[in-house]
């Protein structure tokens, strides 16, 4: 079976914890996790011309295997940056304004079989003017990371792009307010956006899979890492695996399984990634390792 490439449009920026800076962005995790996955991705970003965050990005992408062709360069604009506020045990970001990523300038022509964007990428108008061109262009199926970010967490942007998405990974959180903003049941707010699927990301408490007409189709229980570190993209990590699956054509059920469970690896590493790719490898042939899936599926 022929793999379908992923497109992977969004922000690449510098997550900086208190003992540290890491790379991050949730396009960019989830691109650097296909890539290390072996799953064809195309990672269509910007960044500073020559920055310090910048070129650690650029050095993650290469550890990871990530081609770095769709990465374009801003004279004008620097890296972008995100202080993360640790709390509780959970997380605060602080995602500072202006950066190279809002200003993505359209990439050179591609086909895609899935494509991956987010709500966070289009707080600047020049970003949000590419990357709804772009979607609207594309043949493939359309997966919506909403990930509502101070700056782009309004119910203006949030129907803009819900109505460019075949599918929707969202949190507990997430759906809570777009309920409240537009519709009182997830059937219903499925119907209104034309939703195929709606992926549910629960935490600790694992995650839930619905179908056309908002019927739970599959779920799965939380997985406890064997050292909680922090959550910083365990929901990226989801994404990523669940769209490697369906680029390599694997069995859904069997691909939201390991899905669930790399999440909860992410829990165990600082930041979204662990430091060493090698440590993704048994993940690796664990997904070239699922069932194909049933013909039509």
């Amino acid at each position: 079976m022929t793999a379908h490439p992923v497109l992977v449009l969004g922000e690449a920026l510098v997550d900086e914890f208190h003992d540290g800076a890491v790379a991050g962005g949730a396009p960019f995790n989830v691109a650097r996790s296909l890539a290390a996955l072996g799953a064809p991705v195309r990672f269509v970003s910007r960044i500073g011309l020559d920055d310090m965050a910048g070129r650690l990005l650029l050095d993650s992408a290469s550890r990871y295997g990530l081609a770095v062709d769709d990465i374009q360069r801003d004279a004008s604009h620097a890296t972008g940056r995100v202080s993360v506020h640790e709390e509780g045990g959970g997380h605060r970001f602080e995602i500072h304004a202006d950066a190279a990523w809002d200003h993505l300038a359209p990439p050179a022509p591609g086909d895609a079989g899935l494509v991956y964007f987010g709500s966070l990428a289009q707080r600047h108008v020049v970003s949000r003017s590419t990357l709804r061109a772009l979607l609207k262009r594309s043949a493939g199926r359309r997966l919506l990371d909403l990930n509502l970010r101070a700056g782009a967490d309004t119910p203006a942007l949030a129907a803009e792009s819900l109505m460019l998405a075949d599918w929707v990974k969202l949190n507990e959180d997430e759906l809570e307010r777009l309920l409240a903003w537009f519709e009182p049941t997830l059937p219903a707010l499925m119907a209104r956006f034309a939703l195929e699927r709606v992926v549910l990301t629960r935490g600790a408490s694992g995650y839930a899979f619905f179908g056309i007409r908002g019927q739970q189709i599959a779920s799965g229980e939380g997985v406890d890492p064997p050292a909680f570190v922090d959550s910083v993209g365990a929901g990226d990590g989801f994404t990523a695996m669940l769209l490697a699956g369906l680029a390599l054509g694997r069995d859904l059920d069997a691909t939201l399984h390991l899905a669930n469970r790399y999440a909860a690896m992410i829990c165990g590493v600082r930041g979204p990634l662990p430091a060493d790719p090698a440590a993704l490898s048994p993940w690796r042939e664990a997904l070239h390792q699922l069932p194909a899936a049933e013909e039509g599926a």
